[in-house]
């Protein structure tokens, strides 16, 4: 590495060529006025790495020349490694000292390093979380503060509902102590959403939460996309996603003599046929074949796919961010349901397998792990500090100069064999300013008078 890259602030440049029109000797023509200045923008793209050997230990011996990127296909030329090594950056050549001052030596003020170190994003999604785990969620995130955090590490707390967290980004450990106590679960339970509002595209209130928990992390990710040179990850702590649970029990469209059925009486065929079915005295049809159900499953036919978008929307942001997921579903090893709810197990085992793939859509891609479907939070906890301690950061500019392909598929390779690499798989370009419009000052005229 030469003196340019003697720091870890120099990893991510941007470099700004404009084209501009000499001044002329003689004056201006309108027409060579209103000449455009045209301004080039390059960046350095850079992409957290982890690579592993067979036995999942981390590598950290490799060189620049074993790396290869792709990009949408095509080959980048790699020009700049850095090793971080327990959060530290282990190959960069650090500035000599300053010469001594003259007259009174005073002892050296102690540095703050900015640049190392790790950052971490906690969401705490209490919007979808169970209010009888309360308890425990408050334990995992002890054990967080324990097993995860080390000194140099910052970090921010931010919840997406009543438990009404928001801590900006600091190094101060009692702040995270602060969030614990304020933590508790206020996710709806399955009758609330049996017996809630639907609308035209199934339970209004299970789409509203899952908005805001995205949108209170699409905002975390915007701040983020500013920091460089720093590992950055986000550990988000939450139930999953499904915008259409228990769509049968909702409807009225299950088996009327299933024991599971027989407490669901405020379901949505009774909410939406009970008044017409009084007025005409008709009865109420066979499941599955009462046109209002068959209606509004139709309307709902999409719900997964939208559910998909925006988990897609989240985790181009991230990318974009350089940021990883690391989802931790704190319902841990789950079994049936709870019996007070008298749920059918084929509805509730349908609801568990979206919302924990939900979570790991979130993690797989943005290069991070699932935490679901186990107890034993101080392994993983474990894994995900040895990810976000152990990595390279490889820096190249993209050959791809057209402005309007604004999504590019990244591919890390090592020519080294027998070893797996752990890579964000995309980023999104931000879209360009959009020019600013000149808006005409209206001019007053003196109106002329008689006399």
């Amino acid at each position: 590495m030469n003196g340019f890259w003697s720091t870890a602030l120099s990893v991510v440049l941007v470099a700004g060529l404009s084209a501009q029109v000499p001044t002329p000797a003689q004056p201006q023509t309108p027409s060579e006025q209103e000449k455009p200045t045209f301004k080039v923008q390059i960046d350095l793209i850079t992409n957290d790495v982890v690579v592993r050997d067979d036995k999942g230990q981390f590598v950290p011996d490799l060189k620049q020349d074993e790396f290869e990127v792709y990009e949408d296909g095509v080959k980048q030329d790699v020009i700049s490694m850095m090793v971080f090594t327990g959060g530290r950056i282990t190959n960069l050549l650090t500035a000599p000292p300053p010469p001594p001052p003259e007259g009174i030596i005073l002892p050296p003020a102690r540095v703050v390093n900015d640049t190392s170190g790790r950052i971490f994003l906690f969401f705490v999604d209490d919007l979808h979380m169970q209010f009888q785990n309360t308890g425990r969620i408050r334990e995992l995130f002890k054990k967080i503060g324990k097993d995860l955090l080390h000194d140099g590490d910052m970090f921010g707390i931010v919840s997406s509902g009543p438990s009404s967290i928001a801590i900006d980004m600091t190094y101060d450990r009692s702040r995270l102590d602060e969030a614990i106590k304020k933590i508790a679960g206020n996710e709806l339970t399955p009758t609330d959403i049996i017996q809630g509002t639907s609308g035209a595209e199934g339970p209004s209130e299970v789409r509203y939460r899952a908005h805001v928990a995205f949108s209170t992390v699409a905002d975390v990710l915007t701040e983020l996309e500013k920091v460089h040179n720093r590992r950055k990850a986000v550990i988000y702590v939450s139930d999953g996603y499904d915008f259409t649970p228990f769509q049968d029990s909702r409807l009225g469209s299950s088996d009327p003599n299933s024991p599971f059925q027989q407490n669901n009486s405020a379901n949505f065929m009774n909410q939406a046929n009970a008044s017409q079915q009084a007025s005409n005295g008709t009865t109420t049809s066979a499941p599955g074949t009462d046109p209002t159900v068959t209606q509004q499953k139709q309307n709902e036919e999409f719900a997964d796919a939208d559910l998909a978008r925006e988990l897609g929307d989240l985790t181009r942001a991230a990318n974009r961010a350089n940021t990883t997921f690391y989802t931790i579903d704190p319902r841990g090893l789950i079994g049936g349901a709870d019996i007070a709810e008298n749920l059918d197990p084929v509805q509730w085992e349908d609801y568990l397998h979206k919302s924990i793939d939900s979570l790991r859509v979130l993690a797989e891609e943005t290069g991070g792990i699932a935490v679901v479907n186990q107890n034993d939070f101080d392994k993983a906890l474990k894994r995900i500090d040895g990810e976000t301690s152990d990595y390279y950061v490889l820096g190249y500019y993209s050959k791809n100069t057209d402005p309007t392909r604004r999504r590019r598929q990244l591919d890390v390779r090592v020519t080294r064999k027998n070893l797996t690499v752990i890579a964000r798989k995309e980023y999104v370009l931000k879209p360009p300013p959009s020019p600013k419009k000149s808006v005409p000052v209206p001019v007053k005229t003196k109106k002329s008078g008689s006399g």
